[in-house]
């Protein structure tokens, strides 16, 4: 059985919106895109590479879909580039517009259906990165196994923020952490059962 994980660039308050550059999503009018690059450092980038080692289908909603294939195609001699580019790629997509980036395969408008039916195959675990409007229907869904965040030195204020009204309670254990030289912290998440409570309060005298 397939694991899934989500990999997300966040601010502080927990924007994820726009991360690479000022015309990546503009919706509601955020005007910070680009937010994640004066912090990104070798660090970063080593953390991004390993997450794409391996055996991994990337999983993708149509926006950050078109985002990737419009730029790594497009890089030559690039051992990160030349990855992504031969990696499957499943694309969440309402559109019947074609997908030109290499072994990119549609599966429907329904990401949590699909991603439940991949999840119980054999092949390759699944990575989403970005994809904000997916990964919420997948949390919803109570699909995500870990997590790894990237977490940055920044408050945006507004934007779309990875976990909000619709996230299913579970309870999380951390992994791996790990700084940046500059600030942003790297922290991997995977489950660990049901949330667990308890309380402060004194025994009755």
């Amino acid at each position: 059985m397939r694991r899934l994980t989500v990999a997300a660039f966040l601010s502080l308050d927990g924007v994820m919106q726009a991360p690479g550059g000022p015309e990546e999503d503009t919706s509601g009018g955020f005007a910070h895109g680009g937010w994640i690059v004066p912090h990104f450092d070798a660090v970063t980038g080593e953390v991004m590479g390993r997450l794409f080692e391996g055996p991994i289908a990337l999983l993708l909603g149509r926006k950050t879909y078109d985002i990737f294939a419009a730029h790594w195609p497009r890089v030559q001699d690039d051992p990160f580039a030349d990855s992504l580019n031969v990696m499957t790629k499943y694309v969440a997509t309402r559109s019947l517009g074609p997908l030109a980036w290499s072994n990119s395969h549609a599966i429907g408008p329904d990401g949590a259906d699909a991603v439940r039916r991949l999840k119980a195959e054999d092949g390759p675990d699944l990575l989403t990165q970005g994809s904000s409007d997916l990964i919420q229907s997948l949390l919803a869904a109570d699909l995500v196994d870990r997590f790894t965040l990237l977490t940055f030195p920044v408050l945006l204020g507004a934007g779309k923020r990875l976990f909000h009204e619709g996230t299913k309670d579970i309870g999380l254990k951390l992994t791996g952490s790990r700084n940046s030289t500059t600030g942003v912290v790297i922290s991997t998440y995977e489950r660990a059962g049901p949330v667990r409570t308890g309380s402060f309060a004194l025994d009755p005298a």
